[in-house]
């Protein structure tokens, strides 16, 4: 079975939410749950300057959005995130794809029952 995950591109995370939001939505999870959570990194440099990294951090509770992604369309949090940082796929087309690009992460769920394996027929025609 082929494997699926998210590339995540958090030096250009703007730390918006919307990934939290759409993936609150797209599951009806309550308050202080979460599928997806972006964390706030503030390190601070000489001189004075700070560097603010948003790192989207996929939970347990992540499962890709498996029936959106049988039915042929992205995870919400890959469809909703409004700085394009995030990209779903086979890990190992993720994998090639984050040699062009230092930090990068690429996640991946501990199970991926729900994913049907026609998945990726249908990812063949979208660009990953």
């Amino acid at each position: 079975m082929k494997r699926f995950g998210l590339l995540i591109d958090y030096e250009y995370c703007t730390g918006c939410h919307s990934c939290e939001v759409a993936c609150k939505q797209e599951h009806g999870y309550p308050v202080g749950t979460e599928g997806i959570k972006v964390f706030e990194y503030i390190q601070e440099l000489q001189r004075g300057r700070l560097y603010i990294t948003h790192i989207p951090f996929p939970t347990e509770l992540c499962d890709l959005c498996a029936p959106r992604v049988n039915e042929g369309r992205t995870p919400a949090c890959v469809k909703h995130c409004m700085a394009d940082v995030m990209k779903f796929g086979p890990v190992d087309k993720l994998a090639a794809e984050i040699q062009n690009k230092p930090r990068q992460v690429i996640w991946e769920p501990r199970h991926q029952d729900g994913i049907s394996s026609k998945t990726d027929a249908v990812l063949g025609q979208q660009k990953v």
